[in-house]
């Protein structure tokens, strides 16, 4: 008998044949199934963050990462203070309640990083979701003190030998600790992994779903692997888009309050990948609001989209694309609601 609670929203061998995404009429049902269940849970406004990617430096060497300390191909920036201060208040500006801060690890000084997080929250009073890696525990409770809202620490895989292989140096243990500091600190804790990432199997995405729903996240990024060519793993063929609008699924089953953004990855693969998402139960889109310049070196993966395009002509461009999907862009803040529904859901054939 198998103790998650993911299993509470189909048995192990539904969820498996999900997984392989060679049912059609299994994962239509099971994204009508989660539409449902978001519906349900946020109605039709689907959640706004303006996403500024503050610095491409990075001190590690993960084997998947176009911005990784050994890719002499990327043209390095970090924006000053001033910078971010300016931008986040361009994404107030747009009306917009969150900027998620994003960079590489060891970018910023801790003392600095609080310093920004202060600055921000003074200028625009918008909420603050900060991804910039390992930081120790005492580091974690000094971000919250600052005034940093939520903190988005992706697992990238719960196999352990897996993860070691992908990022030499580090272990999944100590990745797990940070999430564990991250939550007794008292952010909204996200996490997330990585579709057909080279030596994933369907067992090890099965483990990445129940550490998910296990930890109760309050918000989960999943994306699909997409090969670069400027790494290692260069020429591994690209994570399978329909095995993560499958995972969306699933997740939003078993966590029907957590936060799921319909990632910028799936829009890279997929030339309708938002609205695709949102139509699995994604509740988040993330509109890339980075400095015209900076954008075109936050290189993660190729095919990235809209590289040259002006940052509040993305924020338009994402509500005309929610509205013609039938959607609405939420002017709420967009708080967790893991706490509130503490049930998952079975998935349902009838939607």
């Amino acid at each position: 008998m198998d103790s998650s609670s993911l299993y509470k929203v189909a048995d192990k061998e539904t969820l498996i044949q999900a997984l392989n995404a060679d049912d059609a009429a299994l994962y239509a049902a099971l994204r009508k199934s989660a539409r449902a269940v978001a519906r349900d849970v946020f109605g039709n406004g689907i959640y706004m963050r303006g996403l500024v990617e503050v610095s491409n430096v990075c001190a590690r060497d993960c084997l998947y990462c176009g911005i990784r300390k050994g890719n002499p191909a990327v043209k390095r920036y970090r924006m000053t203070k001033d910078e971010i201060i300016q931008r986040a208040e361009l994404v107030a500006g747009c009306g917009l309640k969150t900027i998620v801060m994003q960079a590489g690890e060891n970018v910023y000084k801790t003392d600095d990083l609080c310093d920004i997080v202060r600055a921000v929250k003074q200028s625009t009073g918008i909420a603050i979701t900060l991804s910039f890696g390992e930081f120790s525990r005492d580091d974690y409770f000094r971000l919250a003190d600052a005034g940093a809202d939520r903190y988005l620490l992706r697992h990238e895989t719960a196999d352990p030998a897996l993860y070691e292989k992908l990022h030499p140096g580090y272990d999944l243990a100590g990745r797990l600790r940070c999430l564990d500091d991250i939550r007794d600190a008292g952010f909204e804790v996200g996490s997330g992994f990585m579709v057909g990432l080279p030596g994933q199997t369907v067992e090890s995405i099965l483990k990445d779903m129940e550490l998910l729903v296990d930890r109760r996240v309050d918000m989960a990024g999943i994306g699909p692997y997409v090969s670069n060519p400027d790494t290692p793993l260069k020429g591994e063929p690209d994570g399978d888009p329909e095995v993560v609008l499958n995972v969306l699924a699933i997740l939003r089953h078993a966590l029907p309050g957590c936060n799921l953004p319909a990632t910028t990855a799936l829009d890279s693969l997929l030339e309708d990948g938002r609205e695709q998402g949102i139509n699995a139960g994604a509740n988040v889109v993330m509109p890339v609001m980075t400095p015209e310049g900076n954008k075109e070196q936050y290189t993660l993966y190729p095919n990235k989209r809209c590289l040259t395009h002006n940052p509040v002509g993305c924020v338009g461009c994402s509500k005309r694309r929610l509205a013609a999907a039938g959607y609405q862009a939420s002017e709420e803040t967009g708080w967790s609601k893991t706490a509130q529904y503490p049930d998952a859901r079975r998935f349902s054939f009838d939607g």
